[in-house]
């Protein structure tokens, strides 16, 4: 779907019915208000004659549009058509959410989407409604409003948390995009107590969401050392940009359809600057631009998923937060069991993996960098000569960027790089291609989870996928999680 082919009569019937579902695919801009709302806001439906739809909040702060104080449309859940698309818009949208605007200014996004600043502008002003500053700065004035109006922060370290090169341009675009100061921002809500140091954000997702069954999958793989479940919190260390962190993520449990549930995020950081960068990657982990409803709309009259579907509503594709280490992680689990893999990966962080101090009971060493696992001789591996080959070989195109894994690039691009690699085959290609690039469309044909979770199923020997496009990889993670349930509950 193109983002600028939004009609207005449908755009309207949505906005008419309070549509949930439609909320960060779209703004709502009201002509007699001057403010833009997101589909399902509370206030009355204004005249057809009175609004225009545009795909961004940046297009609309661009039209002279502020944010509605009632339904704070910039607070929910990125576009999913930004999260499908393998286009230059859907690669930039993620690019710019990571902070790469922040770090390297346009033409640093510019030369990572291979294209000319100026053309890069010309494309995505045609596809999203507004530039590359544009969309960064609505960015940065969501983070922003998000750490006034939760944390104790000062208005200096929010402004620079939230990307800001220069106070006056935090004040300015707090003013403009939200008609208030910083001042009678925070004061409009109140903040929850937090320790020193400790910046805590809600993260908006879709329902119905299965956080439970994320944390399972997450739990079962869990690196000692490097991430820690408790309870209904998943905690883990990060290297960012700027220094290392540390983030908790409490997942919520919403099988109700509609609605906007949050995740609680707590972020523990050396540099603020890293924020941006931080929430983006939990945001990968968490999948939180899925739209679970249209997952589920396509599968509902499939005899092998809709049942799973209706049982487990919700079910995400467990991302990750780097793209490196999901790769590294792939590797050493070809053809081992994930307690296997999950030993060695843990052996690995040991002996070469940075310890750092956190105030998260377990949390004690960062996942080694490929630089680090490049070095190691593959004889000294604990695995199969060739595996240890496959792996160094692998960490090295990493770290000289041969192969870029932050979702930025082409996907298919991507995945023939990888194939390029000695030892990198097909299954570990597109696993790293659903979990680390966010592939929506990936089929693990030759898994052994999925064959067995087919035979479980009942599944034809001539099975076509093709019907799951372009959601195969939600498909995937269906057919894993039936592995876990009683074979007559399926």
């Amino acid at each position: 779907m193109q983002r600028t082919d939004l009609d207005p009569e449908s755009c309207y019937r949505a906005v008419k019915s309070k549509d949930r579902r439609f909320d960060g695919v779209f703004y709502t801009c009201v002509a007699t208000t001057g403010i833009y709302c997101r589909p399902s806001c509370p206030a009355r439906t204004p005249g057809f004659a009175n609004v225009t739809f545009r795909p961004t909040a940046a297009a609309c702060q661009g039209a002279g549009f502020r944010a509605c104080k009632r339904c704070l449309p910039d607070a929910t859940p990125g576009s999913p058509d930004w999260d499908v698309a393998a286009d230059v818009a859907g690669r930039t949208m993620r690019l710019i959410a990571d902070g790469l605007v922040d770090r390297e200014g346009v033409d640093g996004l510019a030369a990572r989407v291979g294209y000319t600043p100026r053309h890069l502008g010309r494309l995505l002003t045609h596809e999203l409604g507004a530039g590359p500053l544009a969309l960064a700065r609505a960015r940065r004035a969501q983070t922003a409003r998000i750490l006034i109006e939760t944390t104790d922060m000062s208005f200096a370290d929010v402004a620079f948390a939230a990307g800001f090169s220069s106070i006056r341009q935090f004040n300015e675009t707090v003013r403009e995009v939200y008609a208030v100061s910083p001042t009678e921002l925070r004061g409009r809500r109140g903040r929850p107590a937090v320790a020193d140091g400790t910046v805590v954000m809600r993260l908006p997702v879709r329902t119905p969401y299965a956080g439970t069954e994320l944390l399972d999958f997450l739990a079962l793989r869990a690196i000692p050392g490097v991430e820690v479940i408790d309870g209904e919190t998943y905690a883990r260390t990060l290297a960012l940009p700027h220094g290392p962190g540390t983030i908790r993520l409490t997942l919520p449990d919403v099988p109700e359809e509609g609605t906007t549930a949050f995740v609680r995020a707590e972020l523990a950081l050396t540099d603020l600057r890293d924020t941006s960068a931080a929430v983006e990657r939990a945001r990968r982990l968490l999948d939180a631009d899925c739209d679970p409803m249209a997952v589920a709309d396509a599968f509902a009259g499939d005899r092998m998923l809709g049942p799973l579907v209706r049982r487990t509503p919700g079910l995400r594709v467990p991302g990750h937060v780097d793209g490196n280490e999901i790769a590294v992680r792939a590797v050493l689990g070809q053809q081992v069991s994930v307690a296997g893999a999950r030993t060695v990966a843990s052996r690995l962080t040991q002996e070469h993996g940075v310890e750092i101090q956190t105030t998260v009971p377990g949390l004690t060493h960062l996942f080694p960098s490929m630089e680090a696992i490049a070095a190691i001789d593959p004889e000294d591996l604990p695995m199969p000569r060739a595996r240890g080959r496959a792996l160094t070989g692998l960490c090295a195109a990493l770290a000289e960027k041969v192969v870029v894994l932050d979702r930025g690039d082409d996907r298919d691009a991507v995945r023939a790089g990888l194939l390029d690699l000695p030892g990198i085959g097909p299954w570990t290609a597109d696993y790293i291609a659903m979990r680390a690039l966010g592939h929506p469309d990936v089929f693990l044909a030759t898994d052994l989870g999925t064959r067995d979770a087919l035979e479980r199923l009942g599944a034809p020997a001539d099975l076509d996928t093709d019907a799951w496009r372009p959601w195969r990889s939600y498909a995937q993670t269906y057919l894993w999680h039936s592995l876990s349930q009683p074979q007559g509950d399926n």
